[in-house]
């Protein structure tokens, strides 16, 4: 069981770390994590790669399915919601366990 969750986790992370052919030309506004919080490889960041999977596999399907620019469009909106949804969710466990994201602010 082990071993096939190894294998799992590691496609996970090589699809992740490769842009899919859906994405591109595509400027997005939300940004797919690469390493987890506080370099913390548990259940929960492995869930976080798992629905980035999903959203990329659905939005695929609905880009072929897309018949004009406004499906294009509500395609890639409801994939950008997905990731959002995805990373907060993630974030917020994370933030129960107690690991925080770290945040720079330069400036003023």
């Amino acid at each position: 069981m082990r071993s096939a969750f190894l294998i799992t986790s590691l496609a996970a992370i090589a699809v992740t770390a490769t842009p899919l052919a859906a994405h591109v030309d595509q400027q997005r506004d939300v940004e797919i994590r690469k390493d987890p919080i506080a370099d913390q490889y548990d259940k929960h960041w492995y869930n976080y790669l798992t629905d980035v999977l999903e959203a990329d596999k659905e939005l695929k399907s609905d880009l072929r399915r897309a018949t004009d620019a406004e499906d294009t469009r509500d395609a890639w909106e409801e994939y950008e919601n997905e990731l959002v949804d995805a990373d907060k969710d993630y974030v917020e466990e994370m933030r129960d366990r107690n690991f925080r994201v770290g945040r720079v602010t330069l400036g003023k």
